[in-house]
């Protein structure tokens, strides 16, 4: 959390986004004109669970903000017409256009809002985005002069983000395509990646908020799980393929690709220049250090307690879950029950951070979606 605009409280990306980073002094800006805005958030959309789940916010203190929140858009029938109409919405009496009895509803009442206005965003070939809310403890806030001053800061903000997700995914794409040039499909299925990034994204949505984790850093857990074996690249085939246990000489000759896919990422990411060192970090704590463990037994550092990094511990989980349910060359799929008593062994011996497992474990309708809708081919 930082503090760019003074008197605000902004969640960002634990440094990841240059947007999230300015959106205090955007926010400054926007009081000037319109001095009744106590919070601007950024909520975005993802179409195939049509979930929106929050970005970015930054509200006037003493303002909360409200952290890792996510509400299917179908549930609400104002907002669905929003996203198909793109046109903006004003309420001027927020507690009586409210939902009773959620976290949304609860927080924007106990924060005292009374006016909203909200901007649905598209990117540029008209896809629906998400959507840009202004919200005011007072009365009057928005009237026609306002809402256009507030459509064009929309418009500031939405190049921000259009920019940074092009950046960002254009890292992920270049590291995704060298990968498929590879044989590397028939060891990790675009389904399994798939699969990793959607429950990992489940389990980083969960510990955000006691873990003092930002939406960003939700969403950046998500894009690059499924980088987190890109390192295989560079192992033999006649290991990375091989249909029987490694011998201990393998093994070691395997276990490097932790260390090959950060220096992959490394020079990926320099060599673009449009990432920043927080999110290069982050990427490379997720690719190399996804196979350390809280006691010290992991590889390729030995890293034990908390020098293993949230974003690590989830993918691991992640990855460990998928790994054990789906069927192998080497193996047979394990039932939902054997994986589960399976993690929960490795969490009491002290490898896998226990939260993480017992979010994943606890959520099995989510668990069963993502698997459903993403099969392995056969």
């Amino acid at each position: 959390m930082s503090s760019p605009g003074e008197g605000h409280q902004v969640v960002t990306g634990d440094g990841l986004s240059s947007v999230g980073q300015r959106l205090g002094g955007l926010h400054d800006r926007i009081r000037e004109v319109v001095p009744g805005v106590d919070r601007v958030s950024l909520a975005l959309h993802d179409a195939e669970d049509d979930t929106l789940r929050t970005y970015l916010s930054s509200t006037e203190e003493p303002a909360g903000n409200l952290v890792a929140y996510q509400y299917h858009l179908a549930d609400s029938d104002s907002l669905s017409e929003l996203a198909r109409s793109r046109q903006t919405r004003l309420l001027t009496d927020i507690p009586s256009s409210l939902v009773p009895d959620t976290e949304h509803s609860s927080y924007v009442l106990s924060e005292g809002f009374v006016e909203s206005f909200t901007v649905p965003l598209a990117d540029d070939d008209g896809d629906f985005l998400g959507f840009l809310f202004y919200d005011s403890r007072t009365p009057g806030t928005f009237d026609e002069a306002a809402q256009r001053e507030l459509l064009l800061y929309a418009n500031v903000i939405l190049m921000g983000i259009l920019h940074e997700f092009v950046a960002v995914r254009s890292v992920v794409g270049t590291i995704e395509i060298a990968r498929d040039f590879t044989e590397m499909r028939d060891v990790e299925t675009g389904a399994h990646l798939e699969r990793v990034a959607r429950f990992a994204r489940l389990v980083a949505t969960a510990i955000a908020p006691a873990r003092g984790h930002s939406d960003e850093w939700v969403e950046r857990v998500f894009l690059y799980a499924p980088l987190h074996d890109i390192g295989k690249i560079g192992i033999p085939d006649a290991i990375l393929h091989k249909p029987g246990r490694l011998d201990p000489e393998e093994w070691e000759v395997m276990k490097t690709h932790t260390t090959l896919g950060a220096r992959m990422v490394g020079n990926i990411t320099r060599s673009l220049r449009v990432t920043t060192e927080a999110e290069e970090r982050m990427m490379a704590n997720i690719v190399e250090l996804h196979h350390e463990t809280l006691d010290g037994s992991g590889y390729p550092h030995g890293l034990r307690g908390d020098e293993v990094p949230d974003e690590a511990r989830v993918v691991a989980v992640a990855d460990i879950y998928d790994a054990l349910t789906g069927s192998r060359p080497y193996k047979p799929a394990w039932t939902a029950e054997a994986a589960a008593e399976k993690l929960r062994e490795l969490a009491a011996a002290g490898r896998l951070d226990p939260e993480c497992v017992e979010v994943l474990l606890g959520s099995p309708s989510e668990v069963e979606a993502i698997r459903a809708a993403h099969p392995d081919d056969g």
